[in-house]
């Protein structure tokens, strides 16, 4: 399968950037984006040209640092799945694809499709420490927790930070990153003793850096942890809370 890559090329911050345009003449359906992308390197590689610099970890979905844009979506046309997991069955021979890093101006680019997204690691900052009791390890079941907030923990939990969410939202908004992190410790018993400090401070982190939300409803189709949009109702819900309930 033939494929042609406009790639979006930047030597730096502040380079102005450009499309190149690239052709992959042996894609299979099976491979994914990123596979896609080390195919081209390896051919720029072996013609002597620099090779396009993005992000990769694990390569299994859990790790957040993926993402680019493709067609302008966040990691590409499949719905609540990780660039590395995007697969090319999707496409014909002949297609273009464009390819570029995540669009947000909360996350400028660095090189290529790299993109620094440490304003994300900012809000987690914010929420500051859980206070642990000191001693020896308790039983497990030694604090109750219910399973069906046990369950909606864990669901919230997944969120991996890869801020698709934000390149999403036409507002750049990181309100179901914020709502993702702020509910699942909300309903921790041992993280709930800081829950009132913890949603004043994450919240003004991501006011300051982020948009509000726009009622789009776009962050949770391009989630790959798959966060709900009720998601985003905790963040006013906390914010409230710490209002009126000063802990």
């Amino acid at each position: 399968m033939r494929l042609t890559l406009r790639v979006w090329r930047q030597a730096g911050p502040e380079d102005n950037g450009r499309y190149v345009e690239y052709h992959v003449p042996d894609a299979e359906p099976e491979m994914s984006l990123l596979e896609l992308l080390d195919s081209l390197n390896g051919r720029l590689l072996d013609d002597g040209v620099e090779p396009v610099a993005f992000d990769s970890d694990c390569r299994e979905g859990i790790c957040g640092s993926c993402g680019v844009t493709v067609d302008g979506r966040p990691h590409g046309p499949a719905e609540n799945t990780p660039s590395c997991h995007q697969r090319l069955d999707t496409y014909s021979d002949g297609d273009t694809l464009r390819i570029e890093p995540m669009r947000t101006a909360v996350f400028p680019v660095i090189r290529d499709l790299v993109v620094d997204r440490s304003a994300l690691d900012g809000i987690v900052e914010a929420g500051a420490h859980v206070s642990l009791p000191a001693g020896t390890a308790p039983d497990a079941d030694a604090t109750a927790l219910g399973h069906d907030d046990a369950e909606t923990a864990l669901d919230l939990a997944a969120c991996i930070g890869c801020g698709a969410c934000v390149a999403a939202c036409p507002n750049g908004s990181a309100n179901l990153f914020v709502g993702a992190k702020l509910g699942h410790l909300a309903l921790m018993p041992v993280a709930s003793r800081e829950r009132g400090s913890r949603a004043r401070e994450m919240v003004r982190a991501a006011d300051q850096e982020f948009g509000s939300c726009s009622l789009y409803g776009e962050c949770s189709r391009v989630c790959p942890a798959g966060i709900p949009l009720r998601a985003i109702g905790m963040v006013n819900r906390e914010r409230l809370r710490a209002v009126f309930r000063r802990s």
